[in-house]
């Protein structure tokens, strides 16, 4: 059973995080943010905060009924969802298989399946984490995720400092999580989304490409798409621009 986490009043609001992340890391900047107007309540995937790491491969069906399994947990019957790169294809399940209970659907820096280059840097990613190197791991995430001018604008020290803190977080699990991330297919569940949609895409992204955050948008009837500049990681990059996003998105839908 994944560990969960609930925060705040009002309507309830599901957060499916990133692959090698945590609820914390994914969502730690805007929890405050999204909990002073929603009932939020998140899981950590297997090898995540309190998650004991799995012993066999990870799916997306699984961590999506683990997500609605904690809704059921807290009392929600009915919430929005929010799912963050593979969240998002958690979130997407889970809408999926829940429609009569789905308010509302945002789906940030995800993706509906790995193109090759996400098929590539998730085979890298998965070997390097199950290498134990932690210094490496946090080497290559930083190159991937964080946007060009994050990056560039960073100090020697301020680099040195951000790799140590990628290090020490990153989940036990990450290649568990990583090889599902290769694995990911939810195409043919995107059709069939009822809920209002919102698509934020990271424009300078070198993870997730704009051009599946479009997919996603061009796919799910009646998706907005929203643009954030930046890389992979607005939580550290555009933290106050994407809150605002979210939360005035699931406003104007009273979800």
């Amino acid at each position: 059973m994944s560990s969960r986490t609930r925060l705040g009043s009002g309507p309830g609001l599901l957060l499916a995080h990133g692959a090698g992340s945590s609820l914390a890391n994914t969502y730690g900047p805007i929890l405050e943010g999204l909990a002073a107007r929603h009932t939020v309540v998140g899981i950590d995937y297997p090898g995540s905060g309190d998650t004991p790491r799995s012993t066999t491969p990870l799916s997306v069906d699984d961590l999506a009924d683990e997500l609605v399994a904690a809704a059921d947990a807290e009392g929600l019957d009915r919430f929005a969802l929010s799912g963050f790169s593979l969240g998002g294809s958690v979130a997407i399940r889970a809408a999926a298989r829940h429609p009569e209970r789905v308010t509302g659907l945002v789906l940030t820096a995800a993706f509906p399946y790995r193109d090759n280059r996400l098929a590539l840097a998730s085979s890298l990613w998965r070997r390097i984490a199950a290498s134990g190197d932690r210094e490496m791991l946090a080497e290559f995430l930083l190159m991937m995720a964080l946007g060009t001018q994050a990056l560039e604008s960073m100090s020697s020290g301020q680099l040195r400092e951000t790799l140590g803190f990628a290090a020490a977080t990153a989940a036990d699990g990450s290649a568990e999580q990583a090889d599902l991330v290769g694995r990911v297919d939810v195409r043919d569940d995107l059709a069939g989304i009822k809920a209002p949609t919102l698509v934020i895409s990271t424009t300078d992204d070198w993870v997730t490409s704009t051009a599946l955050h479009r997919q996603l948008a061009e796919t799910i009837p009646g998706a907005r798409l929203a643009e954030i500049a930046g890389g992979h990681l607005p939580m550290l990059e555009r933290g106050d621009e994407w809150l605002q996003l979210i939360t005035d998105f699931l406003s104007k839908h009273n979800a």
